[in-house]
């Protein structure tokens, strides 16, 4: 298991010699400790990037698409491993790495594989006489910051597009969660990117993280993670003005209509919420319920959700692992005792479980909440197995709930009338929405939010536009037409 930085494609110790500690939240042991990068390491990587680009950038778009499609293949012929690294270092359940991460990482790489010669340009009709086309340039050095919650797949959408499109990176995972990221730098190498195309340097947010948002090397910053880190970033970019992409915070409205099928309902929106522990940006962590069923969904809701197995992540049998970190446990219970302390009804859970087995390990039960629009817990951004269950009258008030949120990332409806869904999905004010499903991403669908949940988009065609800058380029065709305008 790689534990150094990764640096002009060589495993290299940080210079000040410091390490971080990787621990396992299931049973606290100490997985690794891994070389950390400080504001040095980080100008040694940007220093790595720059050289590397203008080869890169002159790559045929194929060879950069062939790297991109041997590295997922490579990451699919250690699926195994990878799988059982993120289940370690995350507490994902490996049924999900398994299941779901490792595929979508292979998936992703093989979309942006597949994308990098198909990034076209355009004729402009303008005046006659002229030609004017204009073509699309990667920005440079691309510096991005991942978040611990889904590390593994977050390389997929970071690097493959800026890699298609010809820039280099400068990627920093969070400190929690950087054994699969290393993993990805072995596999980087082993596929033959060249060297500094790729720079992978785990450390902490305030000297690795605040160097690379202020870099005057980097030209474009690509951050995921909490609102508030967000806008420290944006502060930091000023200096040389860098392009940045936020994806940021999520308060998912997920609204159960009358007319729903009640048993899809409940089972979408129990994963919903309590995929991955409730720690998705996305989760639907708001459940709007009509009125009239109300009572029925949520016996329904609490029935299944008792049901949900806490375990070992490396069991199979597992359905719902600890929280990431100790930090991050303690934080989602003080929103229970917010809860309690504003009239909140805990509905089921709001505690870590008693069970010896589990003791040791960062969990919270699933959490089920009845609140009112106006608490806390309706508003702040959990990030963990806890939902909060409204009720509503008619489709504005339920329109308007949904609407009540400085966010705007992703929101559901469950409905059976087409019109309703066609409705609702234009009025609510996000950047995705879900009807008769929830959390469904694909490579080729743009993500990302409006308001507090950030600006620019993962993945999709709309990605490649984020990593490349349009240059107009002007030709005078006519030897007979002046080359400026008159006067």
């Amino acid at each position: 298991m790689q534990t150094k930085l990764f640096i002009g494609g060589q495993f290299v110790d940080g210079l000040a010699g410091g390490t971080i500690p990787v621990t396992n939240p299931y049973d606290q042991s100490r997985l690794a400790d891994v070389a950390e990068a400080r504001a040095e390491d980080i100008d040694r990587a940007v220093e790595a990037a720059a050289r590397a680009f203008p080869a890169w950038r002159r790559t045929s778009a194929s060879e950069r698409g062939r790297l991109l499609l041997a590295l997922a293949s490579a990451i699919e012929a250690n699926a195994g491993q990878l799988a059982e690294l993120e289940s370690r270092d995350t507490g994902h359940p490996i049924r999900d790495t398994a299941g779901l991460d490792v595929p979508r990482t292979v998936l992703g790489f093989r979309y942006f594989g597949g994308i990098a010669d198909k990034v076209e340009g355009s004729v402009i009709p303008v005046d006659a006489g002229f030609l004017n086309y204009v073509e699309r340039e990667p920005l440079g050095v691309v510096g991005q910051i991942v978040p611990w919650n889904f590390p593994l797949m977050f390389t997929s959408w970071k690097l493959g597009p800026a890699l298609a499109a010809g820039n280099t990176v400068v990627l920093k995972p969070a400190e929690l969660t950087p054994l699969s990221s290393l993993a990805i730098a072995e596999l980087v190498r082993e596929v033959g990117f060249p060297p500094g195309v790729v720079n992978i340097v785990p450390g902490y947010g305030g000297t690795a993280g605040q160097r690379l948002a202020e870099h005057d090397g980097v030209a474009k910053l690509a951050f995921t993670g909490s609102t508030v880190t967000g806008r420290k970033i944006v502060r930091a970019s000023a200096g040389n003005l860098k392009r940045l992409q936020l994806e940021l915070g999520g308060k998912g409205a997920n609204i159960v209509f009358d007319d729903a099928e009640l048993e899809a309902a409940v089972a979408g929106s129990a994963f919903a919420i309590f995929h991955n522990q409730g720690q998705a940006c996305i989760a639907g962590s708001r459940l709007l319920v009509h009125a009239a069923i109300a009572d029925r969904f949520i016996e329904a809701f609490l029935a299944l959700a008792r049901t949900i197995r806490l375990g070992d992540p490396l069991d199979r049998a597992t359905e719902m692992g600890p929280l990431t970190s100790r930090v991050h446990q303690e934080r989602v219970l003080s929103y229970c005792e917010i809860a309690r302390r504003e009239g909140g009804e805990i509905l089921l859970g709001g505690k870590a479980p008693s069970h010896p087995a589990l003791e040791r390990g960062c969990f919270v039960e699933p959490t089920v909440v009845r609140a009112a629009p106006h608490h806390t817990v309706c508003r702040d951004e959990v990030f963990g197995p806890f939902v909060t269950i409204t009720t509503f009258s008619d489709e504005d008030e339920a329109i308007r709930l949904a609407n009540d949120t400085q966010y705007g990332l992703g929101a559901g409806l469950w409905t059976r009338d087409v019109k309703r869904a066609h409705r609702v999905a234009k009025a609510v004010k996000s950047g995705m929405v879900w009807v008769n499903c929830y959390k469904r991403v694909h490579p080729a669908s743009p993500f990302g939010g409006v308001g507090e949940s950030g600006y620019g988009r993962e993945m999709g065609f709309e990605v490649m536009r984020e990593y490349t800058h349009a240059r107009s380029v002007w030709i005078n065709v006519d030897a007979k037409l002046p080359a400026f305008y008159p006067r």
